[in-house]
């Protein structure tokens, strides 16, 4: 049981134009409610912040609903059962849930999954093992039909998706894999740590040139994070028959205005090239699948993973707004 009457939580106060900032959010104190039949008392350990964040943050209809003003912000999220009012869930349970953003979630049973954190850490079940792995492992396998001896492009490669990718294809045969990242540490982190082939920092130089010296030969499939003037490179280096999976676009996230599309998208006609945008959401069926293969791989260390902590409620928005400046190594969390 809680010893706690009151949740802290943060709110969205209005919509950011731009790139958010501190006065559009809130962190507020509201009243915990007490579980439901049905339903669990969850003290959160681990919160996640991600870029598909920003998108909810706007009023625009997209794949999933908005935040509502004045209310919890959503977000993954991994604690410990306090109280339990369902079958199946006891206290002492850790569960992975989507209701971040606050200390406490009370939610029904059907939207809390079990966790063991003798077999993983707790922190791993909102990254390298959960939507971000999956993420990683469905867009590279499926959207982008990653097969042996494929050379493959990522970019935002030191992020959380972005690293498992290139290090995904590595374990499954690509001949060469190369990564852009944003600083110079995080291009000796990609070679030297997650065994990609290449990679450079794209705020070194223009991206289409330095792509070309990493990739002479082209690619066959680029895993896209970035979008923009990394995403026209792409097309640039793309060989017959190469596919693109779109993940993510932060590169335009916090635009005002429509950012230009890639000047050479007639290029596909030539190399028979293939785009597609692809959600997470849409591969759960691989989810036995993903945890079989690269749960192991996890374990054993052949899948190398980095996080970065923020310690802190009251420093959650820090960490969002770090996320979307780049200044996160491997997934970005926040730790109560």
């Amino acid at each position: 049981m809680t010893t706690t009457t009151v949740n802290r939580e943060w709110h969205l106060l209005s919509r950011p134009v731009g790139w958010p900032k501190p006065e559009d959010f809130a962190l507020v104190e509201s009243p915990l409610p007490a579980p439901r039949e049905g339903q669990v008392l969850v003290r959160n350990t681990y919160l996640s912040v991600d870029p598909y964040m920003r998108g909810r943050m706007s009023a625009q209809k997209s794949y999933v609903a908005p935040f509502e003003l004045g209310k919890a912000m959503q977000g993954g999220a991994v604690g410990e059962v306090i109280e339990s009012r369902a079958e199946g869930i006891s206290v002492g349970d850790h569960v992975l849930h989507p209701l971040g953003w606050r200390e406490y979630a009370v939610l029904g049973a059907e939207h809390a999954v079990k966790v063991d954190p003798e077999a993983a850490p707790l922190s791993s079940y909102l990254g390298v093992l959960g939507m971000t792995g999956l993420t990683a492992y469905a867009g590279l396998l499926r959207t982008a039909a990653f097969k042996e001896g494929d050379t493959v492009f990522v970019s935002g490669a030191a992020g959380a998706v972005g690293s498992q990718v290139g290090q995904i294809a590595k374990l499954k045969g690509a001949a060469r894999v190369i990564g852009s990242a944003g600083s110079d540490d995080k291009v000796r982190l990609l070679v030297e740590e997650y065994g990609f082939d290449a990679a450079f920092n794209y705020k070194k130089g223009p991206v289409a040139e330095q792509l070309r010296e990493a990739a002479p030969d082209g690619i066959d499939v680029y895993f896209d994070n970035v979008g923009g003037d990394h995403l026209e490179a792409a097309i640039g280096s793309l060989r017959e028959g190469g596919r693109i999976a779109i993940c993510g676009m932060i590169s335009v996230y916090n635009n005002t205005e429509p950012a230009p599309g890639p000047r050479n998208l007639a290029r596909l006609i030539q190399t028979r090239g293939r785009i597609e945008g692809f959600l997470v959401n849409d591969h759960r069926d691989l989810q036995p699948q993903f945890v079989d293969e690269v749960g192991p791989w996890v374990a054993s260390g052949r899948l190398k993973y980095r996080e970065t902590v923020v310690e802190g409620i009251e420093n959650t928005l820090d960490a969002f707004l770090g996320l979307l400046r780049g200044d996160n190594t491997g997934k970005m969390i926040v730790k109560l």
